[in-house]
């Protein structure tokens, strides 16, 4: 799997265990470091866990490939790094705080394809 594809599938792992205001950054033009940055915000400690634990499954499962878990006890900023892209899952205005896509603000976005939801049209009685 291309680290596109994996960024992508770290971004619906995420998703799927409700992180939120979920970005993707192509780190390969500007750093070394990584090709994607997957940055996503929780509500509480224990779902930034959980998110984390789920990229880290979802991975294994996937590709067969460890990664690493920082901060997970903490549970404020949680970084999952599975080599060619990082997910840093952040709790409360530590996202702010550190600002990781002021810092790599030339670092382009890979937009997120969202799943239309289908509306269901409920049957009304006509009887009077």
């Amino acid at each position: 799997m291309r680290s596109k594809e994996k960024a992508l599938l770290v971004a619906e792992l995420a998703k799927a265990k409700l992180a939120e205001d979920i970005v993707i950054l192509d780190m390969r033009k500007v750093s070394s470091i990584t090709d994607f940055f997957v940055i996503a915000s929780a509500s509480s400690t224990k779902r930034c866990q959980t998110i984390a634990d789920n990229i880290e499954a979802g991975l294994s499962e996937k590709h067969k490939s460890a990664s690493k878990i920082e901060g997970y006890r903490e549970g404020i900023w949680v970084l999952v790094d599975a080599y060619d892209v990082v997910a840093h899952i952040f709790y409360g205005d530590i996202r702010k705080f550190y600002n990781l896509e002021g810092l790599w603000a030339d670092a382009p976005r890979i937009k997120l394809c969202r799943k239309k939801k289908k509306t269901r049209l409920k049957k009304t009685s006509t009887k009077k």
